[in-house]
């Protein structure tokens, strides 16, 4: 595994060798903004999946969690929140890498933070069902077991439900990828990227 700054550019030599051996690229959008866009109704609905757990176990979000109260809207600057969210975005991320096979000693795998956030990248050949896990493993884990399980013991407190919440929201382009995969790539295929293309080949 490799530490990077940014997620490695589309190497059009490894395009032309991956479509000469029969890789079909995914159709997905072109870039990070795109995808974002293009996830923002999976955003909301992975936002009311999380709030509605919330409400099973008896934790339900309140105006009050965001500031908003009777008499107006207050801002409380709480340093947990900040700490913690520098601990999700990692825990997040990492969550995705253990999941890449081998990701240890691959010299094919990248893991980094950038402006819009963390990222996790490999150029391994993966299988379908092993990509599809590494895509929504961090959505499951954190806003749908941990909630859960944090819920029924009692311990859902405001600042771990606001950055559940926040994981949902960041899942969205994961939970569209999923989607995307789970739509056009046959059983039992195997999945690559090159920078923001992806690639697979039964």
């Amino acid at each position: 595994m490799r530490l990077s700054r940014k997620i490695p550019l589309v190497n059009s030599q490894r395009h032309d060798s991956l479509k000469e051996n029969n890789w079909v690229q995914l159709k997905e959008p072109g870039d990070i903004f795109s995808a974002i866009v293009a996830s923002l109704p999976l955003m909301i609905l992975n936002l009311m999946l999380t709030i509605a757990i919330f409400a099973v176990v008896q934790q339900p979000v309140t105006l009050a969690d965001f500031g908003i109260v009777q008499d107006g809207f207050q801002i409380n600057i709480d340093l947990r929140i900040i700490v913690g969210f520098l601990i999700l975005l990692i825990f997040h991320e990492l969550l995705h890498l253990i999941l890449v096979p081998d990701f240890v000693s691959s010299k094919k795998t990248y893991a980094g933070i950038t402006p819009l956030g963390g990222f996790v990248y490999s150029e391994e050949e993966i299988q379908r069902s092993r990509y599809l896990m590494i895509t929504i493993a961090p959505f499951l884990i954190i806003s749908v077991i941990i909630p859960l399980v944090l819920g029924v013991l009692g311990i859902l407190s405001q600042p771990l439900k606001i950055l559940i919440l926040l994981n949902s929201m960041a899942s969205s382009v994961d939970l569209l990828t999923f989607i995307l995969i789970l739509t056009q790539v046959p059983t039992g295929s195997y999945l690559t990227s090159n920078g923001t293309r992806t690639y697979w080949k039964k």
